[in-house]
């Protein structure tokens, strides 16, 4: 049966990116493949991964388009042009709205450095989900895959795994042990599992 061709959205380093590569690699993904890597910045390191993994990618900047309208129809048109039919966002710093989001309905994921509902929502990405983490104390965080809808951080969610947190952790420290323990080890699986899910409304 044909895999679920996917695109992964990138704006940074993509060490998530490098998560499914390998997972896909390994076998963990194996209903769906990785056809096409969208990145929003021209030198966001993620390219090289792609590139390095033999996969197709495209560079679409905001500042090239008239509007965020245009920014996103590139964008569609090119998932249109690859035949893709799920989109993981993996690090992509840029909100996507509904005009975007209705058109692939429960077919885009993303993932959240915490337990959604907590540290979530508009102006929570990056280091600030775990700045936030650990100014109010909690004592056990994580991350979240989810569907994306037109609300940051609002779509139904996929899985999620707890992590601890320890004595004397900075943000750089979390965040590094959430990627770890966490985001690289639910994200695959949840790709997998809406890959198979896919393929399977397919027949």
């Amino acid at each position: 049966m044909e895999k679920t061709k996917i695109a992964v959205l990138v704006s940074g380093g993509g060490t998530n990116l490098q998560a499914l590569i390998d997972a896909e690699k390994s076998g963990v993904i194996g209903s769906g493949e990785i056809a096409l890597v969208i990145a929003n910045n021209a030198n966001a390191y993620a390219l090289e991964r792609a590139k390095n993994a033999g996969i197709k990618s495209a560079v679409v900047l905001k500042k090239e388009c008239a509007d965020q309208r245009e920014f996103e129809q590139k964008i569609i048109d090119l998932i249109e042009e690859n035949g893709v039919e799920l989109i993981v966002l993996a690090g992509f710093m840029s909100i996507l709205t509904e005009y975007f989001t209705s058109k692939y309905d429960h077919r885009i994921i993303n993932v959240h450095p915490s337990l959604i509902p907590s540290f979530c929502g508009k102006g929570f990405y990056g280091l600030k989900v775990h700045e936030s983490a650990l100014a109010y104390g909690v004592k056990v965080t994580g991350a979240t895959v989810h569907f994306v809808n037109e609300i940051p951080d609002g779509g139904e969610i996929i899985m999620q795994k707890a992590v601890e947190i320890q004595e004397g952790d900075t943000p750089e420290v979390l965040q590094k042990r959430i990627m770890e323990q966490a985001e690289w080890i639910i994200l695959p699986q949840s790709v997998e599992k809406i890959s198979k899910k896919i393929q399977s409304e397919r027949r």
